[in-house]
């Protein structure tokens, strides 16, 4: 019976315990979409978490569609996370790097002037994104990659994987959930091509499955985990037969060694997405969403999951595995800082109480 406190090894990565910091945009990057000293320390004080996956991170100028979201494709970038690695690693943690293209899902203020924004098809995401200014504005429309095209999106994931590995972290999680790129091409709704990347659930998943083989060629099967939330309606998502869908993609990348796979759970109408996960995947499962101590050992005693991710959780209680330990109260965190924008702005990111 495994034990929230107890050690777990997840592919390559070794941790001292089950709690693993979920990825949480902050929107607190420097002016070249570094992670600044700032960041060196939000992530330090929560190093006692058996493993920390970052934010989302863009893998190239592309993939960035929120404002003062880090990258990994330029060498500021690199040494900032580099700095990042160093500070939890010295207190004994473990950290992966949350990579995220973005696709439609991007406002044009918050790119480069030279930044195109693409997707699988022309088609918008309806959902409005907080521009520079933190009010949200429409999207663009993107536009439809080629299929010539693809290999190299692909081709910088890998990039920012290997970047990733040179500046220490310690592996990387493929972001294929909350309607960006990746879960663009699995929708139905949002993938209309007509070539080997369209269509049926087979070829709708195609892009994750090349992307993951690739990733794991790259720097290692064992360091390369995958974030899915079947259902999922946000930013426009709307697959058909989810549950199709990813047992589809999930039984494509069982074989590949990989690290884990990160459930967001919410539930959906005519199927459970552990029960899913479960049947169609034998690799690790780290399980997430509003789960409460109580309700995250109980998984873990049940063994239906390997290990539990919190994110709000995290915001406000930098030593939350201390807190689940000793039985204290959680601290809540105020909403009004969770998105400022200002890469120097310590309120509410670095100056809750128990910062280690």
């Amino acid at each position: 019976m495994a034990e929230i406190f107890s050690p777990v090894r997840l592919g390559d990565l070794d941790l001292a315990n089950r709690v693993v910091m979920a990825p949480m945009t902050r929107d607190r990057a420097g002016p070249l979409d570094e992670p600044t000293d700032l960041m060196v320390e939000y992530y330090r004080q929560r190093a006692t978490a058996g493993l920390i996956v970052t934010e989302g991170t863009q893998p190239n100028p592309a993939g960035k569609g929120y404002w003062r979201t880090p990258g990994i494709h330029l060498p500021a970038q690199v040494a900032g996370w580099r700095k990042v690695a160093d500070a939890v690693h010295g207190r004994g943690g473990r950290i992966v790097l949350q990579l995220m293209h973005v696709g439609r899902a991007a406002v044009r203020a918050n790119k480069d002037a030279d930044a195109e924004t693409v997707a699988p098809s022309a088609i918008a995401c309806p959902d409005p994104i907080p521009g520079p200014d933190g009010v949200p504005v429409p999207t663009e429309m993107p536009r439809a990659l080629e299929t010539g095209e693809i290999p190299g999106v692909i081709a910088d994931y890998v990039t920012a994987a290997r970047n990733a590995r040179v500046a220490e972290i310690d592996g990387v999680e493929l972001h294929c959930a909350s309607g960006y790129l990746p879960m663009q091409f699995l929708s139905s709704n949002s993938n209309r091509r007509d070539d080997a990347y369209g269509g049926s659930a087979a070829n709708r998943v195609r892009f994750v499955v090349e992307t993951l083989t690739a990733l794991a060629d790259a720097v290692g099967p064992g360091r390369v985990g995958f974030r899915i939330c079947p259902g999922v309606t946000f930013n426009g998502m709307a697959d058909a037969d989810p549950a199709e869908t990813y047992a589809t993609l999930l039984r494509a990348v069982d074989g590949l060694g990989l690290a884990y796979c990160h459930l967001v759970h919410i539930p959906n109408a005519g199927f459970d997405a552990l029960e899913l996960v479960r049947a169609n995947w034998s690799g690790p499962v780290i399980e997430n969403c509003g789960l409460s101590l109580e309700k995250a050992q109980a998984l873990l005693a049940e063994g239906r999951a390997d290990a539990v991710s919190f994110g709000y959780a995290y915001i406000a209680n930098p030593d939350l595995v201390e807190r689940f330990r000793s039985g204290a109260s959680l601290a809540k965190g105020d909403r009004n800082t969770f998105y400022t924008g200002h890469g120097d702005d310590a309120r509410g990111y670095i100056d809750y109480p128990g910062a280690g």
